[in-house]
């Protein structure tokens, strides 16, 4: 009997030491998108989509741990600054047994570059590979129901001005397409287009142009 029982303890020591092995935490901190200094917020997770693991942190850096394959939201919100909303996939973890990922907040009254919003150039079909980043706009408004966002299209200053402007037009409707099939109210978000009249650098380079071209959110109420 003691042999027996000193088997099943062997066999639960063995079963601990693979879960903690197993186990995957997550961890980031929250700064400035322009300084890249740290920032002292309000951060709350939860599993999604139940929501039945929670957690709160008030610092400017997180760490928990990841249970099962759920994906977590992780909202950030500070003083002065537009809250935002990230999900962490255990997915992205790859080997090993953590996930980095930062959250970089703007101040009130900026707008939101949306960084990973890709479009086949001279085209307003959305690349797969920008649906995670909008998929966080949709938890995001999700999570506050009163947010009201205004999307801001803009292009390069290559090509006509009127085809620009369609243009820019034709990838902000796209992007609000996107977000009312996942369930956003369409009158919570506005859409703008600019074309090519708002140039974040006049360099005639390809590097300059493709960072002219983008999709900007502005937090219009929160």
């Amino acid at each position: 009997m003691k042999k027996f029982l000193g088997i099943i303890a062997v066999a639960c020591t063995l079963n601990i030491a693979i879960a903690q092995e197993g186990t995957l935490q997550a961890e980031g901190k929250v700064t400035d998108v322009r300084t890249k200094k740290g920032i002292k917020a309000s951060i709350r997770y939860s599993s999604v989509p139940t929501g039945s693991i929670t957690g709160r942190f008030n610092d400017s850096t997180f760490s928990f741990q990841i249970f099962g394959t759920a994906k977590y939201q992780v909202t950030a919100e500070a003083s002065g600054y537009n809250s935002k909303t990230v999900l962490i996939d255990p997915r992205h973890a790859g080997t090993g047994s953590r996930i980095l990922r930062n959250i970089e907040l703007t101040p009130k009254g900026e707008t939101i570059r949306l960084n990973h919003l890709i479009f086949p150039q001279g085209k307003a079909t959305i690349d797969p590979k920008s649906f995670e980043e909008l998929d966080e706009i949709v938890q995001m408004m999700k999570e506050q129901n009163k947010m009201v966002i205004q999307l801001e299209g803009h292009t390069d200053n290559q090509g006509g001005a009127q085809a620009n402007m369609e243009l820019s037009e034709k990838r902000v409707l796209a992007v609000k397409k996107y977000l009312v099939s996942k369930g956003v109210a369409k009158d919570r978000i506005k859409t703008k287009a600019f074309g090519g009249t708002q140039p974040l650098s006049n360099e005639m380079t390809q590097e300059a142009r493709a960072f002219n071209r983008r999709v900007e959110m502005r937090i219009l109420n929160d």
